[in-house]
């Protein structure tokens, strides 16, 4: 039987990188999680310095990292537009 920790990072995408499109919300760059099962939605907090604008005018590839931030799954950017970051 799956542990609910390794569901839970499953629904999560924990490690995953998706192509997503960032808004700010309470001064924090956010997505919505793609996986439709994913309770959280992503706030996305490392590598905000290859971003020449916030929030982006279109979507970066984000990763998914295994912690919390403000109640969202975090996640950094690992690609934008312009090549890798």
């Amino acid at each position: 039987m799956p542990a609910i920790r390794d569901l839970l990072g499953e629904a999560l995408g924990v490690g995953e990188t998706y192509r997503l499109r960032l808004e700010e919300r309470d001064g924090r760059l956010v997505a919505e999680h793609p996986n439709d099962d994913s309770p959280m939605a992503i706030a996305v907090v490392e590598g905000l310095d290859g971003l020449e604008e916030r929030p982006p005018p279109e979507p970066v590839t984000v990763e998914i990292v295994g912690r919390v931030v403000d109640g969202r799954i975090a996640g950094k950017v690992v690609d934008t537009e312009h090549g890798n970051r």
